[in-house]
């Protein structure tokens, strides 16, 4: 039986307990800043749909999924269950209630049984990611030519941007609220730019890119270097592909350092349509 959840003090202990299994861990709530935004203020959002499982009166799955009805897209936040059960419950729910959406799911690599679900419905899969966080004291550098992004740079930054996300450029422009973007400009031109969250305790590098020919010269060293000074004194992460060795030096480079136990991978499932 699913249920709408409207307070979380009663599954305090069945969260802790699932969370702290290595096989079941739910990578988005890896920090007490996650638990906060992930599941406490998500209650609160009118996107949000916060759902428990029972089986027998026995309380089995907690479910967070940010549901954008007009764009039909679905996003799982948190999963914490360790019964199959209560995963068939949840996938039925999703097909029932969202023909023709897509679901991405973000979770640990570790967990078997949600990627067998996934399997048998023939998602796919992003690399799986590792994250990667701020150390206490990060090194110090020149962030000569790094701009913050404005109407002027506008046209060059949405021309640039990568399209395959979901905060596409035209997104992140209209969310100022969320994001701050930085640029890399020489000589009037864009050379590449930064888009990192500013609303949370721990703020996360969400895109990084600098032009292939401006590669190697130290633009995404200076960008990463102002985002961290700007985000000061709060904390700051970034996830990365497993084996991106190019990308892992240049992050160490600044201060970060891998958290080990948080990697994630995303599938995505597109709900079969309705049939007519």
């Amino acid at each position: 039986m699913i249920k709408y959840i409207k307070d979380f003090t009663p599954f305090l202990d069945f969260i802790s307990d699932v969370n702290a299994d290595p096989d079941c861990s739910e990578p988005m709530l890896f920090t007490e800043d996650q638990m906060e935004v992930n599941l406490k203020k998500s209650l609160n959002k009118p996107n949000n749909h916060v759902l428990g499982v029972w089986e027998d009166g026995v309380f089995t799955g907690l479910f967070d999924f940010l549901i954008l009805e007009e764009e039909r897209y679905i996003e799982m936040i948190v999963g914490l269950t360790r019964s199959k059960e209560a995963w068939e419950e949840i996938f039925a729910w999703l097909k029932r209630g969202y023909p023709g959406f897509q679901a991405d799911f973000v979770f640990n690599p570790r967990n078997a049984r949600l990627r067998e679900f996934l399997d048998q419905r023939g998602a796919e899969y992003d690399p799986e990611q590792e994250k990667l966080v701020l150390g206490d004291d990060p090194p110090a550098f020149d962030t000569a030519g790094i701009e913050p992004l404005n109407e002027k740079y506008l046209d060059q930054y949405l021309t640039m941007h990568n399209t395959d996300m979901y905060w596409t450029g035209d997104k992140v422009w209209a969310a100022k609220e969320r994001f701050r973007t930085l640029l890399a400009v020489e000589d009037g031109a864009v050379l590449g730019y930064a888009d990192v969250t500013i609303c949370f305790a721990e703020n996360e590098v969400y895109d990084l890119w600098v032009k292939p020919e401006y590669r190697r010269r130290g633009w995404g060293r200076k960008l990463m270097a102002r985002a961290i000074a700007l985000n000061r004194p709060k904390g700051m992460m970034l996830l990365q592909d497993v084996g991106n060795y190019a990308a892992n030096g240049l992050y160490r480079s600044v201060g970060f350092h891998i958290a080990e136990g948080a990697n994630s991978v995303t599938a995505t499932w597109m709900i079969p349509a309705e049939k007519p």
